[in-house]
C-alpha cells in the first residue's frame, strides 16, 4: 500500500513523502490517526505539486541548517550535574538537560532531534549525540557532563 505522509515518521520517512507500507500498517494505524493519506491518483498529483511548490523553501531551510549546525561543530557544550562522592550524577543525563544547554548557547532545538549515542549517561565526562537540524543535515557533537 502506498501512503502520503502527513508528518515525520522516525525509520519511515518524512513528511509530504511517498512510501510503501504494510496493508495493515497503513489501513489500521497511519490512515486513522491522521499521520498519512492513501495515495491514490488524485492525491499523488497534489503530492506532487505541493512538492514542487516546496522546492525553494526547503533549499532555503537546508542552507539555514547548515549554517547552524557548523556554528555548533564549534561551540563547546558542557551539561552540569549533581554527582556524588564516586562521579556518579544522581539520575542521568539526557536530551533534555542537552536541549536546555543549547538554548543557553542561542541555538534552539526540539528535543527529539537529539539523540544521546551510547548507553544512558550516568557519570560525568565526554559524550556524543546526534542531532537533526534538517531531514539532510545531521551532525554528531561531543559534550562535556561535569559534577555541580
Amino acid at each position: 500500500m502506498e501512503v502520503i505522509l502527513k508528518q515525520d515518521i522516525e525509520k519511515l520517512g518524512y513528511k509530504d513523502d511517498l512510501v510503501q507500507v504494510k496493508d495493515g500498517y497503513g489501513r489500521n494505524y497511519l490512515i486513522p490517526k491522521g499521520i498519512a493519506i492513501l495515495a491514490t491518483s488524485s492525491a499523488k498529483k497534489v503530492h506532487a505539486e505541493t512538492v514542487r511548490q516546496r522546492a525553494q523553501r526547503v533549499e532555503k531551510e537546508r542552507e539555514s541548517a547548515q549554517k547552524l549546525a557548523t556554528k555548533l561543530k564549534g561551540m563547546s557544550i558542557t551539561v552540569g550535574a549533581k554527582v556524588g562522592e564516586s562521579g556518579k550524577i544522581f539520575g542521568s543525563v539526557n536530551n533534555i538537560q542537552l536541549a536546555e544547554e543549547m538554548a543557553k548557547l542561542g541555538i534552539e532545538l526540539e528535543r527529539k532531534n537529539i539523540k544521546i549515542t551510547g548507553e544512558t549517561i550516568k557519570s560525568i565526562g565526554t559524550y556524543e549525540a546526534e542531532v537533526t537540524f534538517h531531514r539532510d543535515v545531521v551532525e554528531t557533537i561531543s559534550f562535556e557532563v561535569v559534577g555541580e
